[in-house]
């Protein structure tokens, strides 16, 4: 081994960057236009603009879930579903740029029993009601986290809707999926699963000094849109160390998309996190970090809620069998 690095994350977080089985260089099958705002061979970093400006107001939303126990129903012919008692919340953090203030501007906790059995009700468990979540086709047990994340996704856009105002940023923690639609909106992707450009265009991104960006590119995915690349600040070296994915709506004009990535590139590198504070600095942003904090504070002892279920579930048989 002539060189290697140490990926600046806890472990505990997994990487920085998750490489295909295949390695770092498998290409993914997304179709990728990349000449939109340089040609190819053109391709290089790129630094702040001159009287670019952050906007005064960013907001940064993002979500949190938890399992809170695994349920099986006992259908009349005999047979019997899988389900989650999950709680979820969202929340958006208000930085004000100018006064250099940050503040929680909304957060909401929701439950919900996510399940495919045609017969499940709410369930009251003490003084907590997880409502019933239908979910399609046989509701493998395997399958159904995924399906907290439609609500959840609807509540983060319902609490970020009512605290923005005229010419702010919001910042999704994650891809933008059905949120495309919003306005003056980025997706902040900071794992990277997935490598969509060639290998020389690839080198561009591994090669961005702190502070600087890739070009614009197109994603042709089910949810495609406008992409770049961006390395927030950090000490040299693995070579995605500090690199972060936005993104935005394809609906917009390539200049929108380069007009807002030369916004992230004057706006995000302040909230970057450092090491000593965040096991996933640089890539966890310091108001991220605080809201996901408080987000899980709030859904409660997942002890309590797991005995509450449990004595729900007792009564509930208690009563079936009278």
């Amino acid at each position: 081994m002539n060189r290697f690095f140490v990926d600046a994350w806890d472990p505990g977080y997994g990487a920085s960057f998750e490489a295909a089985p295949a390695g770092p260089a498998a290409p993914s099958s997304a179709q990728v236009e990349a000449e939109h705002e340089l040609p190819v061979v053109d391709w290089r970093a790129i630094g702040p603009r001159p009287g670019v400006r952050a906007p005064d107001v960013v907001l940064l939303v993002d979500g949190v879930r938890r399992i809170d126990a695994s349920i099986w129903t006992a259908e009349e012919d005999g047979g019997s579903f899988p389900g989650l008692a999950a709680s979820y919340a969202a929340g958006v953090v208000r930085c004000d740029l100018d006064r250099g203030a940050a503040q929680l501007a909304g957060a909401t906790v929701e439950r919900g029993l996510f399940t495919a059995s045609p017969s499940a009700t709410d369930v009251v468990a003490g003084n907590v009601r997880y409502p019933v979540h239908r979910v399609s086709g046989t509701g493998e047990l395997a399958k159904l986290p995924a399906a907290v994340q439609g609500p959840l996704t609807a509540l983060e856009v319902q609490v970020s809707a009512a605290a923005r105002t005229d010419d702010d940023l919001l910042v999704v923690d994650g891809p933008l999926r059905n949120r495309r639609q919003l306005p003056r909106t980025l997706g902040y992707i900071k794992t990277q699963h997935s490598q969509y450009l060639d290998a020389r265009l690839t080198a561009v991104v591994t090669g961005l000094p702190p502070g600087h960006r890739s070009p614009v590119f197109r994603l042709g995915t089910a949810w495609g849109g406008w992409s770049w690349y961006l390395r927030l600040p950090v000490a040299a070296g693995a070579p995605w160390a500090g690199i972060v994915r936005l993104e935005c709506s394809a609906d917009l004009e390539i200049a929108e998309a380069v007009r807002l990535a030369d916004l992230s590139l004057v706006t995000l590198p302040r909230f970057a996190s450092s090491p000593y504070k965040d096991p996933r600095a640089p890539q966890n942003l310091v108001p991220i970090a605080g809201l996901e904090r408080l987000l899980r504070s709030r859904l409660g002892d997942a002890r309590l809620l797991h005995r509450a279920l449990t004595v729900a579930a007792r009564n509930a048989a208690a009563r079936a069998d009278r």
